[in-house]
């Protein structure tokens, strides 16, 4: 039997061998890249520069929409099955072995023959895999502690246990194997293996260290979890969890701080998976930044997320989660009104000269409020959770947590990815981040700090 100790740590361990898919795959490195292969690709078919730039944001968009509505349909109804079942570690394996295949599966993504249906099919295999697997795991939050306040100190530090995970993955593919324009890594050497520059390969090599990655620090969790539930009859597990989701759904307007939470929560974290979605493509097609500046990027965003997942983790203890959630959402509105008035020669309208490294400066340190606000968000909104929702179906909660999540998750995307398109301009299709935020911060007006069962 493992200890609480042993138990905090194993599901830690999950926050570290999940952090890559985010950091690595879905923000700074292989979305950049699938939008300047893409972007290439249409050139190359005789589309224009700034419309295939703005083609190409908008795919990654349609491919993350398709994804979101799959995750947004399943999680409540898988939650609530595993909820009556008693079983949660089947479906954490099942969804593992999605995030590892999907992941591996994007080294087959090389510019000379590369297909947008099926790089956005692998990555999407593999979103939905980290998504759900995290459900699940989260679920496990409450039976962590005995101290219900220790919950905002738990979480904050998984958060931030995980965004160092990102850190270290994001160093050695910048350190071993992305080469800059000089052909070179980060740390001034020829990319590991030999792997080919020329081919993509040092970039696409980011799908099989994000799966290795994954195998290897995932193995904590399993071995200090086990399921302790009641385990029912296999006929049963789908009518048990359809009756109990049901019943959930029916009681919502009888729980109305729950119900303002879920829709608060569906919008703001929306509007944040927009922001670290297109932030690298963003970058890359506004400032024409490289892969290897939004990499550079990329650490110094993770580790203030990092630092201020276990500042905020302990501001939770203290004060709980309300008040970090309202000054995370504040200050992410402000950042992202910095971004949207960047050009390469102006900044929140005032023009600069040709050249000038202020627009440079100024992402770079929205992108440590992203990671700092970001984190802490995501680290308190998961602690609210647990007291908005029914200690008895605490798993069925967080699939309902995650359709909050995901139900309108296709909106930031395709909002985006339709401006993009309607404009021809990536710089105007990111505007709708800016009122889910809003939308979000107005709805916690109606959420108890409490919940409805306290």
């Amino acid at each position: 039997m493992s200890s609480t100790r042993q138990r905090i740590w194993g599901w830690y361990f999950f926050d570290w061998a999940s952090q890559p898919y985010n950091t690595l795959l879905l923000t700074f490195i292989f979305g950049p890249y699938f939008a300047q292969t893409a972007t290439e690709t249409l050139i190359a078919d005789g589309m224009a520069a700034d419309a295939a730039r703005a083609q190409a944001q908008a795919y990654w968009g349609y491919g993350l929409t398709a994804a979101g509505i799959s995750i947004a349909i399943l999680a409540p109804l898988l939650g609530s099955i595993a909820d009556g079942s008693g079983r949660r570690m089947p479906w954490i394996v099942l969804f593992s072995t999605l995030y590892v295949v999907g992941s591996a599966g994007l080294w087959w993504t090389a510019p000379a023959d590369f297909s947008i249906l099926w790089a956005l099919f692998f990555f999407g295999i593999g979103l939905i895999g980290m998504e759900f697997a995290t459900i699940f795991t989260n679920s496990f939050l409450p039976e962590l502690h005995p101290n219900s306040d220790e919950r905002g100190r738990i979480s904050g530090s998984g958060w931030a246990f995980g965004y160092l995970g990102g850190v270290v993955a994001l160093v050695i593919m910048l350190v071993l194997f992305q080469a800059g324009e000089t052909g070179r890594t980060l740390a001034g050497l020829s990319p590991l293996f030999g792997l080919n520059p020329e081919t993509g390969a040092d970039t696409r090599i980011v799908g099989p260290l994000t799966a290795a990655w994954f195998m290897i620090f995932i193995i904590p969790f399993f071995l200090h979890f086990r399921d302790t539930g009641p385990k029912r009859a296999q006929k049963n597990h789908l009518r048990i969890g359809l009756n109990g989701l049901w019943k959930t759904i029916a009681k919502l307007p009888q729980t109305p701080s729950l119900l303002a939470y879920l829709g608060s929560s569906m919008f703001y974290r929306d509007a944040l998976n927009g922001l670290y979605t297109f932030g690298g493509i963003y970058a890359l097609g506004v400032l024409g930044w490289s892969i290897m500046d939004i990499g550079v990027f990329g650490i110094l965003a993770a580790i203030s997320g990092a630092v201020f997942c276990w500042v905020g983790g302990r501001i939770d203890r203290r004060i709980g989660p309300m008040p970090v959630i309202v000054f995370c959402c504040v200050t992410l509105i402000l950042t992202s009104g910095l971004i949207l008035s960047l050009t390469p020669t102006s900044i929140l309208g005032i023009g600069l000269a040709e050249g000038s490294a202020i627009p440079d400066i100024a992402f770079y340190i929205a992108g440590a409020l992203i990671g700092a606000a970001g984190g802490a968000l995501q680290s308190s909104s998961r602690t609210m959770m647990t007291h908005q929702a029914n200690p008895e179906r605490m798993t069925e909660a967080f699939g309902l947590y995650a359709l909050s999540g995901k139900a309108t998750s296709f909106l930031a995307p395709a909002s985006i990815a339709i401006v993009s398109d309607l404009t021809g301009s990536q710089r105007m299709g990111i505007t709708p981040i800016v009122v889910l935020f809003i939308l979000g911060l107005i709805l916690l007006i109606w959420v108890k700090p409490k919940g409805d069962y306290a």
